[in-house]
């Protein structure tokens, strides 16, 4: 069984820009990223409660990628996003996100489902 690699993004929205950042990362951007061919499911969650401190950001964003190589999903995920056609609905980033960090993950264990 392959083991699954997926993307972590930790973001919020940047000062005086709650609105136009609900309208593009989590009214579009989100959904635009998941068309990507090699994205299998896309979970974003926003932040209920710090554990042991405060969360690290207010949302986190899985993307679930077919595949294995980090290197070669990162590269369809780049030509896919430049790709001015890439999905019809697609709208402009709009500078209302902060990244806080991101990452390409390897799955190591598992236990359940």
């Amino acid at each position: 069984m392959a083991k699954k690699l997926v993307l972590i993004g930790l973001v919020e929205p940047k000062k005086d820009k709650v609105e136009a950042f609900n309208e593009w990362y989590l009214g579009n951007h989100i959904e635009d990223t998941y068309n990507c061919p090699n994205i299998s499911a896309v979970r974003c969650f926003k932040a209920a409660k710090g554990f042991m401190g405060a969360p690290p950001s207010e949302y986190l964003t899985i993307y679930e990628i077919e595949g294995e190589d980090a290197e070669e999903a990162e590269r369809v995920l780049g030509e896919y996003q430049s790709d001015p056609n890439g999905w019809d609905q697609r709208m402009p980033n709009n500078d209302s996100m902060a990244v806080v960090g991101a990452g390409w993950y390897e799955e190591e264990m598992v236990f359940g489902s």
